[in-house]
This record gives C-alpha cells, structure tokens and sequence, in this order.
C-alpha cells in the first residue's frame, strides 16, 4: 500500500560518485588519501557509524573531513545525478496504480531535495525522511517506521526498496516487504536471509 526508497544507489547512481568525492576533501586539509579499505569499510554507514569509521582512519580530524565531503558534494550533485535504470518507469507505474511513495535516505534532507529537483522525479514524492529525522540510522529500523507514519501506511504494507545491506538489514526489522536492487555491495548469505526479493534493477521492481 506504500513504497519506501532508499536513495544513494537505489534511485541515482551517486555510490560511485561518493568515492570521488574523499581525495580531493583530504588533500584540501592535508590528509592523507584514504586506503581501499576505507571505501568498503564505509559503505551503507551513516551518522555515527559513519563518523566512527571515518574517525578509525583520520582520528580527531574525521569531523572536518565529513563536512568537508558534504560541502563538496553539494557542489557538485548541484550539477544533477545519473538516475539509475528503470526509476522513472517505476515511478511512473506507481503514480499510475496510486501508491504513496516516500524518500527514506540518511544524506542530508537539502542533498536529497536537490537530487529530487535536478532529476525532475520530486514530484512523484509525497515526502522525504532524512538521518536528522531520527535518532538511529540504519540498521536501527527507525527511519522507515517514520516514512511509513508520514504516509498513513502500516509498516507491514509497505514496500521497501534498498541497495545497502545496513539498508537491507533495516528494512527486514521494520517488518516491510524488503526488496534489495544490488549496487556496489554484492548479494551475500546473510542478505538472503533478510530480503523478501532481490531485483537485478529497477525495471524488475516494476515488473514485481
């Protein structure tokens, strides 16, 4: 009776861009660049897990360099993100059957508005939840037990759509319908166990 979207690589194809955005950030306050682990250690963490790993490898400095790669990324998703396969046809299909759809992401509420407004899709949302609207990020299942409460929908009517396993992970607590779309984290034993379908992309969503 509702759908929930993820947003980092699950509508646009910002994960990759994401990666970009650390060494010119560490370099700008003399860091050193980040090692390979840094990348897939960090993937899927928001607030304070985010800030902890960050801060196992920059220590004192890992709250500049955040709102360093903040500051960067809005300048540069202000140019527009690649929307990823099949969203606006899903979006479109949901709008057509009469689903409420709302956005449920950990960046920032202005990052996520801005991606909605370049990419044109913002008026398929109802509303947005951002990592400031709740006090847990993912895994904690929060997040999308607000997105359910904005739009008047049980959480267990809902449908949840995510790439990252914390997303996955969150999604399964809450008690919606998972579905993971795999970006850059690879479909793992533990995931099998937590989805209720894996979709290659989102034309398959639309086809579910």
């Amino acid at each position: 009776k509702g759908v929930i979207f993820d947003m980092d690589g699950l509508m646009f194809d910002t994960e990759r861009i994401w990666d970009t955005f650390w060494v010119p950030c560490c370099r700008k306050l003399g860091l050193p660049d980040p090692p390979q682990a840094f990348y897939s250690g960090g993937r899927g963490l928001a607030g304070d897990g985010l800030r902890a790993h960050i801060a196992e490898f920059y220590g004192s400095a890992a709250g500049e360099l955040l709102e360093e790669v903040w500051r960067y990324g809005d300048e540069q998703f202000d140019r527009g993100v690649p929307c990823k396969p099949g969203l606006k046809e899903l979006l479109e299909y949901l709008e057509q059957i009469g689903l409420p759809r709302i956005v449920a992401s950990s960046s920032p509420k202005a990052m996520i508005e801005s991606n909605l407004q370049t990419t044109g899709t913002a008026r398929y949302f109802h509303d947005v939840v951002c990592g400031y609207d709740v006090d847990k990020c993912k895994p904690d299942p929060a997040i999308f037990l607000e997105a359910a409460r904005r739009i008047g929908v049980d959480i267990h009517d809902c449908l949840v759509l995510e790439d990252s396993h914390n997303g996955v992970r969150a999604g399964h607590a809450s008690g919606a319908v998972t579905v993971m779309v795999p970006d850059l984290m690879p479909v793992t034993g533990e995931m099998k166990t937590l989805y209720d379908f894996c979709c290659k992309d989102l034309y398959e969503v639309r086809a579910l």
